[in-house]
């Protein structure tokens, strides 16, 4: 019997992220020395990528299902906006008034994805044109709400969410957690999952094969709406206020986290681990550059650099 072990069998594209990941952490421990392996640098590093992490879990769904969400970033500000209003109406120290708000955020933000959703689906709009759209339209509104300045909260409350820990952990990294854990079960685990990746390969077969295209097709923006609203929570509690230009450039760091992290821009196959391993891999650039004595300027080169290879990782292993 023949118990040679063959490693060309090994399907290598498998593990290609986690080993990128691992890669770039040791790059990043060389670069950044002595600093980057602290753990008060680590956990910085997974709070500052919580935030986008948070709404490129949302949109791994959008794009596994064959579509593009360009209006995040504009939809967080002007969630994060409108809640920090609604919450002034309370008193500052109202616990009340911080759920409610919260509560308030989560739906606000599905309600803006279930727009995008609907545009696309029943206008028969492009998901790019139409998410451009909004994305100038939500922006306009937090803009003119704002008067193009600060919207400031009052409140005492507040703040503990986004600047506390549990056991040590930022709140933000806890709940990029349990959203990713949530999300996967969703797309690993339940019929919802498969339909998505159904459309996202080829939305004709979904078509003859039963499937409610619309539907499926809605629900992920729904979902980016609303891990959108949650990461606008997250950063305007933080700082307890929120600038009508915050979110700029979300969408791109969430499109990128989702690519880097294996997800097919054309749809039909992705992962929420990859998209994790994704966004923490931009955060550890933007770290590592910084430690590094690195220019910030150059942060978009090396970012978009990745991006590319990432795409063209994808491409060769379709050959």
């Amino acid at each position: 019997m023949n118990t040679t072990f063959d490693w060309r069998r090994i399907d290598w594209s498998r593990y290609a992220i986690p080993l990128v990941f691992i890669v770039l952490f040791a790059i990043a421990m060389v670069m950044g020395w002595p600093n980057f392996h602290k753990p008060q640098n680590l956990i910085n590093i997974f709070r500052q990528s919580s935030y986008t992490g948070i709404v490129a879990l949302g949109m791994t769904f959008v794009i596994i299902s064959g579509g593009i969400d360009l209006s995040v970033g504009s939809m967080a500000a002007l969630v994060g906006g409108v809640t920090i209003m609604t919450l002034n109406v309370f008193p500052p120290d109202s616990q009340l008034g911080v759920t409610a708000s919260i509560v308030f955020a989560l739906a606000f933000g599905a309600v803006c994805g279930l727009i995008n959703g609907l545009v696309i689906t029943k206008g028969r709009v492009t998901a790019f044109i139409a998410t451009l759209g909004m994305m100038s339209i939500y922006r306009s509104f937090i803009v003119y709400l704002s008067q193009a300045g600060n919207v400031v909260s009052t409140s005492t409350v507040y703040p503990e969410i986004g600047s506390g820990s549990v056991l040590g952990i930022p709140v933000p990294v806890w709940c990029f957690i349990v959203v990713a854990v949530l999300l996967h079960l969703l797309l690993r685990n339940m019929k919802f999952g498969r339909y998505a990746m159904a459309v996202g390969a080829n939305e004709q077969v979904a078509r003859y094969s039963a499937i409610n295209v619309d539907r499926v097709k809605i629900i992920p923006y729904v979902i980016t709406g609303i891990t959108a609203g949650l990461a606008a929570v997250l950063w305007s509690s933080r700082l307890n206020s929120l600038n009508s230009s915050e979110g700029t450039g979300w969408e791109l760091d969430a499109i990128a986290a989702v690519v880097i992290g294996g997800t097919v821009m054309t749809g039909g196959k992705g992962s929420i681990f990859g998209t994790v391993l994704g966004a923490l891999m931009l955060g550890i650039i933007n770290n590592m550059l910084v430690l590094g004595g690195i220019s910030s300027y150059l942060q978009g080169a090396f970012k978009g650099l990745v991006i590319i290879a990432a795409v063209l990782l994808q491409y060769k292993n379709k050959q």
